[in-house]
């Protein structure tokens, strides 16, 4: 099929800046696109080719959006799989596919699945309902402290809480939620895994991941990752492993937890491109977002390995400010070495609402280190209003 400069239409559901950056490729090998958001101020909205205002939870709104396209990919797993499914049906190609995303999109399924498959990862608990929790507490079947994650529609830290006491248990929505073992883990580690329409798999090179304490927001992403060359080999094999479960088609993050006596565990997987893949666009040979394109379209998958060291920054909402955004000192930051920001295009901020990134990119990771803390003590999301 010709996808270049021709009526072949890729549909996205989801138009954040995900979508976005995957608009930079299709623009780049001018590949006509629609894509299907709920707002209005889609970030998409600005790059594609058409642009449908409409609930991506919405049998219908979603089955007719797919029938007008050729190829149908996500940039956020939230959609209706019903309607996915309806599509494969009639013949659509979906990728990722309704039965990966089913087993994906719901984190306690996810969870069973890693069980099911032998994949290593954190022991929990499953609840049809969070007040459930409080009982197993009392009859000792889970011990403080854990993790409770709620079962849908969680993201960038929301639907996740640490609970070490009774007290944290107050105020959780009381829907279908997990209480997952809490791993006293040396570091967070992900790994990106492309695979494409015929099998084929190529993985990235592991990255480290530092964590806003109080957000629960990925705040540097970091690749290489400064772990010991087994246990990233180690990583990579899991994620593979994890990739081959799935028989996803896409791109897959996996994001793991390497403990103190560097065991490998599966936190838990996203079937698209992903934060930590952002450093890609300035630090490897093909960034993530290409990647995916190559993957779903059944093209070459291009190479993976980096050029140079890449940290990412995310920048966020300041928790003070709420309203029209401004990013105070970008121009200190874009006057430093190796340095580049992406802005998402939301025109307003909140408190650690994702608005852009910055890649920090040298030859010498320790460098690009430092130079990313300064970045992130420099640049500042704030508003006037």
């Amino acid at each position: 099929m010709n996808y270049f400069s021709s009526d072949f239409k890729l549909g996205i559901l989801g138009g954040g800046q995900l979508g976005k950056m995957l608009l930079y490729e299709t623009r780049k090998l001018d590949i006509c696109t629609a894509v299907l958001d709920p707002s209005d101020q889609a970030p998409c909205k600005i790059a594609c080719n058409d642009f449908v205002l409409g609930d991506l939870m919405d049998y219908d709104t979603v089955y007719n959006f797919g029938l007008e396209v050729d190829v149908l990919t996500i940039e956020i797993e939230n959609v209706n799989i019903d309607a996915l499914e309806a599509l494969e049906k009639k013949g659509k190609k979906v990728y990722p596919s309704s039965t990966t995303l089913k087993k994906i999109q719901n984190k306690a399924k996810q969870k069973l699945f890693y069980k099911d498959h032998n994949i290593p990862t954190a022991d929990f608990s499953r609840f049809a309902y969070a007040d459930e929790i409080l009982t197993a507490v009392e009859n000792e079947s889970i011990e403080f402290p854990f993790v409770w994650k709620s079962a849908r529609f969680g993201y960038d830290g929301q639907g996740v809480k640490v609970i070490r006491t009774y007290s944290d248990l107050d105020g959780l929505p009381n829907g279908e939620c997990i209480a997952e073992k809490m791993i006293p883990f040396k570091n967070e580690l992900a790994v990106i895994v492309a695979r494409d329409v015929h099998g084929n798999v190529k993985t990235y090179p592991v990255v480290e991941m530092e964590f806003h304490p109080e957000a629960n927001q990925v705040e540097y992403v970091i690749c290489p990752a400064r772990i010991d060359p087994q246990v990233a080999k180690k990583a990579q094999l899991v994620a593979l492993k994890v990739s081959q479960a799935f028989q996803h088609v896409g791109l897959l993050a996996v994001e793991m937890f390497q403990t103190q006596d560097d065991h490998i565990l599966v936190n838990e997987v996203a079937p698209r491109p992903h934060n930590s893949g952002h450093y890609s666009i300035e630090a490897s040979y093909t960034n993530q977002f290409e990647q995916h394109l190559r993957a779903i379209l059944g093209l070459p998958l291009g190479e993976t390995k980096s050029k140079v060291a890449g940290i990412m920054v995310n920048l966020v909402g300041d928790e003070q400010y709420k309203g029209p955004v401004i990013y105070k000192n970008i121009e200190k930051i874009m006057a430093m070495e190796g340095v580049t920001p992406h802005i998402y295009g939301k025109r307003e901020t909140r408190p650690f609402r994702k608005m852009g990134h910055v890649t920090i990119i040298n030859q010498d990771v320790a460098k690009a280190r430092r130079i990313a803390e300064e970045v992130k003590n420099s640049i500042r999301v704030i508003s006037d209003s």
